[in-house]
């Protein structure tokens, strides 16, 4: 599977509504790290089917970046049944995004 783009509009449906935990990658086209974490996120959407993965990008979708504090990107977020549980900020390898979750 691949990752999810997510906008203000499915936000609640694919992540807060979601049964399964949730990574959440706030990213932007721009952002060299970001580009770096990016190919990461879709190869963990693609091996992991326990786990739903979505991308937000904060140019696109500012309001979400504001209500999750998203001051320094790339950041990562985890949630589990509608809640965040972890957030992480800055390129990270696969191995570290993994233990996120």
């Amino acid at each position: 599977m691949s990752a999810i783009n997510i906008n203000k509009d499915n936000f609640s449906q694919e992540v807060l509504n979601s049964e399964k935990p949730v990574l959440v990658d706030f990213w932007a086209s721009w952002c060299g790290p970001c580009q770096k974490v990016l190919p990461l996120v879709d190869e963990i959407a693609r091996e992991r089917g326990d786990i739903k993965v979505c991308k937000v990008n904060v140019d696109e979708q500012k309001d979400l970046a504001i209500k999750f504090r998203v001051l320094s990107i790339p950041t990562l977020a985890v949630f589990k049944n509608g809640e965040l549980v972890s957030r992480s900020t800055g390129a990270k390898p696969k191995e570290e995004i993994l233990e996120m979750i």
